[in-house]
């Protein structure tokens, strides 16, 4: 149904249900046109005409309804009502027409008078009931499910709801007898069990409560872990010797019965007998039959606690040790102790060994292998990032971060050719969930390596395609543009790159005397210097081809004492160029192809 449809229907109702309401007012009738009390036990029966007559609008008004012409098939549901008053379905489907005119109350009046004519039809009901839901009346929505469930006394999906809706009213006894219809259909288990113990606490009556497990314990003999809860609920209920006769009893049956350890801790806890409650935590975590979870819940709990009295980590340290002499099957506790480390400020090495142990159990978690990872770049252990590096693409092939750091690790060891095969490996490897930043920077990378071999065409795509992912790469912009000023090529675009690295970090040297390059192989000089300047003014220790910059570029403003001077000083700081060499002698610009 378009807008306008929308529209023409909701004004086309309007128009009948005020028309149909001002008849009301004058004959004392509701807005169907009939009597306002409905009474189904005394529905006359239709004659043979009447019933066809009612069949034909009806099923007319459906096929209008599915045109889209919804003013035509309200307008036949009322006829439909002035041939029978008493016909639910027709009830029913006048229903969405009055929501859809926000007209709630009318709506759920048509719901009713629905179900009242058809009480044994589930739908109808089930309609009235959400409808009292959605409009909050939770005492009319109650009494609806019971007639739901008068119908069909199989229906467990009902009862659920009026226990939920019980509970809402505090109506505890309703409660507990609607759990007992839940469990005439289903049989008694567990959740009915407990569901009742919840009822039974709320009501404070805790001998009710107690047998209700207590039978619960008896309905399953062989499992333990009732046995456990029953103690448990002694133990919360000040009888602490009885909770301890449960634990004991199921200990003994089942010696690696972790949840009754781990109650029994609480109740060594609570006796403050603090001997036997660390004797058998440390039993508990070092036991390989201790789940991870349970394990990784008390250890946080023991670092919790030992912050909130000092943070001493001595003796978490070595339970941790401990816990990790013992095979384990997951890193989830190599993970919680590298963190616990960090937190403490452990040597570095310390942290790596337990990495590497981590690694050991599970090669291809890629987290702790970049955790390791950044641990050795930060020591620019470069030969390490490489051998931990080399089985992560193995591992992990569609990581992305692997073959950054491998390739990273090739450069800054001077192995050009091993880290251009590795990024370009990495690249192949880009999806539609790559980082852009990481792509970028790759591609950035590559192309100073392949620039600094001579290869200034795939340099210049290398860059082309970093900007591609990451247009603000400010290094790239930097090094391309300074490049092709080098070169004397496309000027303009090289500027335009460079200032917005200018623009982006206006304290930045090195961006500093790239545009003031850039400046200068466009001759304008007296803008060039401005920019040299503040680049010396924020670099503390120049290079000598910076100072060699500054030189060229005072001497083209005709301050030929202070182009001699950093001239000199670009010859102090190490650069031994030729060209250099000969301004200092001539006392004069020189270009290098001069």
């Amino acid at each position: 149904m378009d807008i306008q449809g929308v529209v023409r229907f909701a004004k086309s109702v309007a128009i009948v249900v005020a028309i149909v309401m001002m008849m009301a007012c004058g004959t004392g009738k509701d807005v169907s046109g009939r009597k306002s009390s409905v009474d189904a036990a005394n529905r006359p029966v239709l004659g043979k005409n009447a019933s066809q007559r009612l069949n034909y609008f009806f099923l007319e008004a459906m096929r209008q309804q599915q045109l889209g012409h919804y003013d035509a098939a309200f307008s036949l549901l009322g006829h439909c009502l002035e041939i029978d008053p008493y016909a639910a379905e027709v009830y029913f489907a006048q229903t969405p027409y009055f929501s859809m005119l926000n007209a709630d109350s009318l709506a759920l009046r048509n719901m009713k008078k629905a179900a009242e004519l058809r009480p044994d039809n589930s739908v109808y009901l089930e309609q009235l009931a959400a409808a009292n839901l959605n409009m909050k009346n939770f005492d009319e929505a109650i009494e609806v499910y019971e007639r739901i469930y008068a119908n069909n006394k199989e229906r467990s999906d009902v009862l659920n709801l009026l226990v939920q809706l019980y509970n809402r009213n505090r109506d505890y006894e309703s409660m507990i007898n609607t759990i007992n219809r839940i469990e005439m259909i289903e049989g008694k288990s567990e959740e009915t069990a407990l569901a009742k113990m919840r009822v039974y606490a709320m009501q404070g009556k805790k001998e009710e409560e107690l047998n209700e497990l207590e039978q619960l314990a008896k309905r399953y003999p062989n499992d333990m872990n009732y046995r456990v809860m029953m103690g448990n609920w002694l133990l919360q209920n000040d009888r602490e010797d009885d909770a301890l006769n449960e634990y004991n009893f199921v200990l003994k049956q089942e010696p690696d019965n972790v949840l009754a350890k781990m109650s029994l801790l609480d109740y060594y806890r609570m006796q403050d007998n603090d001997s036997l409650a660390n004797a058998l935590q440390e039993e508990i975590l070092v036991d390989t039959k201790t789940p991870v979870d349970s394990k990784i819940s008390m250890i946080k709990k023991i670092v919790s606690e030992s912050e909130q009295n000092g943070g001493d980590s001595t003796e978490v340290m070595n339970l941790f040790r401990k816990i990790l002499q013992e095979p384990q099957e997951s890193t989830e506790m190599y993970e919680l102790y590298v963190a616990y480390m960090a937190l403490k400020k452990v040597p570095e090495d310390s942290i790596m060994t337990v990495l590497r142990q981590a690694l050991a159990i599970k090669p291809d978690n890629a987290g702790i292998r970049l955790m390791l990872i950044q641990y050795l770049w930060g020591q620019a252990d470069y030969d390490s990032v490489i051998e931990v590096c080399k089985p992560a693409v193995q591992y992990n092939p569609d990581e992305m971060a692997f073959y950054y750091f491998l390739g990273m690790a090739y450069f800054n060891k001077d192995d050009n050719k091993k880290a251009i095969d590795t990024f370009r490996k990495g690249v192949a490897q880009i999806n539609d969930n790559s980082s852009k930043e990481l792509v970028s920077d790759m591609y950035a990378i590559m192309g100073d390596i392949l620039h600094g071999d001579g290869q200034t065409k795939e340099a210049y795509a290398a860059y082309d395609s970093c900007l591609q992912w990451k247009d603000d790469n400010l290094a790239c912009l930097n090094n391309y543009a300074y490049y092709m000023s080098l070169n004397g090529e496309n000027l303009q675009k090289a500027e335009q790159m460079s200032f917005r690295t200018v623009k982006a970090e206006p304290s930045n040297a090195t961006y500093l005397d790239t545009y003031a390059w850039i400046l200068f192989m466009q001759e304008r000089y007296e803008e060039a210097q401005i920019y040299m300047e503040q680049t010396l003014q924020n670099d503390s220790v120049p290079s000598g081809v910076v100072l060699e910059h500054a030189g060229d570029i005072f001497a083209n403003n005709k301050n030929m004492e202070k182009a001699l001077e950093y001239w000199k000083e670009a010859q102090k700081a190490g650069n031994d160029s030729k060209v250099l060499a000969r301004k200092i002698k001539l006392k004069k610009y020189i270009k290098k192809d001069d």
